[in-house]
C-alpha cells in the first residue's frame, strides 16, 4: 500500500428537497453571490426560480450559457471579470459539472491579478479563492467532491484538468430528484464518464482488496442502476444510488493507498473533446476498450482477469488471456448495448485527418510514459486509429 495524505473539506448534503438549507449555507459565505448554469435546463425544471427564491434576500450577479466542455473563453473570463467588478463573496453553481468545473476555475482567477490561464496551466499557483457550493443536476464527473476541473481554450485545442485543493466547494448539494429529466444520451454519458473514473484508478500496479472490493462494487452499481434510470427516470432509489457513485469518483476515496495509473483514457479523450468538442463520457467509452485492447499483455492480463471475473462474473475455469479478452468484450459491449452510446469516432464526426496530430498532442502533453502501461505517440496513433 502506498503512503497517502488525504483530506476531503466538502460538506454533502444528500436527499430529496434539501435545497431548503440553501438560504442557512450561503449566508455563511456572504451576500453577494455569482450564480453560475449553463443552457437553460434549470429553469426549464423549476429549480433557477427555487434558488432565486430562496435567496431572495441576496445580491445575485448570474453566468450563464457555461457550455459542456467548459470553455476559457468566454466562460471562465467573463466570471472572473464579474467576480472582481462586483467583489463577489460566494459563487454557486448550479448544472452539472462543466458548470462546477468552470466555476472552480472563475473562484481563483477571480483572486489572481495576473491572467486566469497561468493558473489553469500551472505556470502560477493561487493563494486564495473565492467559496464555492453547488447544487448539482447530473450524476457524472464527481467534481462536487473534488478539487478539480477541466478546462477547454479552443483557439489552443488545449483540455486541462485544473486541479487545486483551494477548489473543494465547500458544500455541495445532491438531490437525486434533479436528475430525473436528464436525457438517455446524457445519463448513459454520465455513467460511462464515473465508469472510467472508477476504472482510471482500478488499472494499476498497486492496489488494496479494500479498494478492488469497492470500486467492483461501484461499477456494479453503476451498471445495473443506470440501467434502471433508462428504463424508469424517476426511480429515485436508482439515482440516488447513481449519484452517489459518481460523487465519490474523483475524489480518490476508492482508491487512497493505491498507486497512481496516470489516466491514460481520460488524456486520450481530453485531446478529442478539445479538438472536437464531443461529448465526454462517449469520447471515453469509445477510447476505452481500445485501451484495454491495446495494453492487454503479461504484465496486465492479471488485472483484467480480476476485472473480468468480480465485475462480469466471468467463468474463472478458463485460460487467463481467455478471461481478459471477453472482459474488455463485455464492456464494450455495456456501452455500445445497454447505454447505447456510439462506439467509433467516426460515428461522432471524427475522421483520421488529424489522427497524428492529436497523438503528438497527447505524447507531449499528459506525460502518459510515466502511466501504469507507458503510452508513447505511436501507441495513441493506434489507439485512435482503431477507435475509428
Amino acid at each position: 500500500m502506498q503512503n497517502f495524505d488525504y483530506c476531503t473539506p466538502t460538506r454533502l448534503i444528500f436527499g430529496k428537497g434539501v435545497v431548503s438549507q440553501l438560504p442557512e449555507v450561503m449566508s455563511r459565505f456572504g451576500k453577494k453571490v455569482l450564480l453560475t448554469y449553463g443552457g437553460g435546463s434549470i429553469k426549464k425544471i423549476g429549480l433557477y426560480d427555487k434558488v432565486k427564491e430562496l435567496l431572495k434576500d441576496f445580491e445575485i450577479y448570474e453566468l450563464s450559457g457555461i457550455q459542456p466542455n467548459p470553455k476559457y473563453n468566454p466562460s471562465v473570463l467573463d466570471g472572473v471579470k464579474i467576480c472582481k467588478d462586483n467583489d463577489i463573496d460566494v459563487i454557486l453553481a448550479v448544472g452539472g459539472g462543466s458548470v462546477l468545473d468552470c466555476s472552480k476555475a472563475i473562484a481563483t482567477g477571480a483572486k489572481y491579478d495576473g491572467d486566469p490561464w497561468d493558473l489553469i496551466s500551472y505556470k502560477a499557483f493561487a493563494k486564495e479563492s473565492v467559496p464555492i457550493v453547488d447544487i448539482i443536476t447530473l450524476a457524472a464527473t464527481g467534481s462536487e467532491f473534488d478539487p478539480g476541473g477541466v478546462i477547454s481554450r479552443t483557439e489552443t485545442n488545449d483540455k486541462i484538468g485544473y486541479i487545486d485543493k483551494l477548489n473543494y466547494p465547500k458544500v455541495s448539494f445532491l438531490d437525486p430528484t434533479y436528475t430525473f429529466s436528464v436525457s438517455r444520451k446524457q445519463t448513459a454519458a454520465g455513467c460511462a464518464d464515473a465508469m472510467n473514473h472508477i476504472m482510471e484508478q482500478y488499472f494499476c500496479e498497486d492496489s488494496t482488496r479494500l479498494n478492488d472490493g469497492f470500486m467492483e462494487s461501484a461499477l456494479k452499481s453503476l451498471m445495473g442502476n443506470t440501467l434502471l434510470c433508462l428504463k424508469n427516470p424517476e426511480d429515485y432509489t436508482a439515482r440516488a444510488e447513481m449519484m452517489l457513485c459518481c460523487t465519490y469518483g474523483c475524489n480518490r476515496i476508492y482508491s487512497l493507498g493505491n498507486s497512481q495509473s496516470g489516466w491514460p483514457c481520460h488524456a486520450i479523450e481530453h485531446a478529442l473533446s478539445a479538438y472536437y468538442d464531443i461529448t465526454h463520457g462517449e469520447g471515453l467509452a469509445i477510447i476505452t476498450p481500445r485501451w484495454m485492447k491495446h495494453i492487454l499483455c503479461e504484465k496486465t492480463v492479471d488485472r483484467f482477469v480480476q476485472y473480468g471475473i468480480n465485475v462480469f462474473g466471468i467463468d474463472d475455469n478458463q485460460d487467463s488471456f481467455d478471461i481478459a479478452n471477453q472482459a474488455i468484450d463485455a464492456t464494450y459491449r455495456f456501452f455500445e448495448k445497454s447505454l447505447n452510446i456510439p462506439m467509433h469516432l467516426k460515428d461522432v464526426g471524427i475522421d483520421e485527418s488529424r489522427i497524428n496530430e492529436m497523438a503528438h498532442h497527447i505524447a507531449v502533453n499528459e506525460g502518459l510514459e510515466e502511466a501504469w502501461y507507458p503510452l508513447y505517440e505511436d501507441d495513441l496513433v493506434s489507439i485512435l486509429t482503431e477507435s475509428l
